[in-house]
């Protein structure tokens, strides 16, 4: 049986894909504001509440628009030869919204990174917008179904590839034949470099 927030989010990509006069008019305004806004609440609610947010104390809301142009390496300053440079034919192993997390947690040190979605782009943006949690307000502290991530353990875990968009770029969703050599990790099982 649908729910009413399966309803919700599937009205919104249809709306995305229409590039309808609403949507239009918010990336106008999200590209006039900065590059990370906090937010009264969730532009896609039902997403949202599929991936933790509860509309009460201790969670915060915000977007994050960054670049689609091609992510390049910076050119070596010293001489070298230009197929040795690192530069050209270069695909960074983290995705976007993987990203987004990680800037997303510099700017707020003090709260952890729940999770994120997807909420537009245009030929030169895209938006996202991530949950965060506030491991030291009493709400979060007390209420047993969110507060393991007040664990010290939890701290930094954007950096460290374990939300939901780190775990789907270090092939985390894989599992079985095939999947041998991904857990616990890349580096751990000595693939890094091959």
């Amino acid at each position: 049986m649908p729910t009413a927030y399966k309803h919700m989010n599937d009205t919104w990509l249809e709306g995305q894909q229409e590039r309808s006069d609403l949507v239009r008019s918010r990336m106008i305004v999200w590209r006039k504001q900065g590059s990370i806004v906090r937010l009264e609440r969730p532009t896609r609610l039902g997403r949202a509440r599929s991936l933790g947010y509860k509309a009460k104390q201790g969670y915060i809301v915000v977007r994050i628009k960054i670049g689609r142009g091609p992510r390049e390496r910076p050119r070596p300053k010293m001489g070298r030869k230009p197929k040795r440079m690192g530069v050209s034919k270069f695909t960074p192993q983290k995705s976007r919204r993987w990203i987004a997390e990680e800037r997303v947690g510099r700017k707020f040190p003090n709260l952890r990174v729940l999770n994120s979605y997807w909420i537009g782009s245009d030929h030169k943006w895209v938006w996202h917008e991530v949950i965060l949690v506030d491991p030291d307000h009493a709400v979060i502290f007390n209420d047993p179904n969110i507060n393991w991530i007040c664990d010290s353990v939890q701290k930094g875990r954007e950096n460290r590839g374990l939300t939901s968009a780190g775990k789907r770029s270090r092939g985390l969703r894989k599992k079985g034949r095939g999947a041998e050599k991904i857990r616990p990790s890349l580096g751990a099982k000595g693939n890094v470099g091959k």
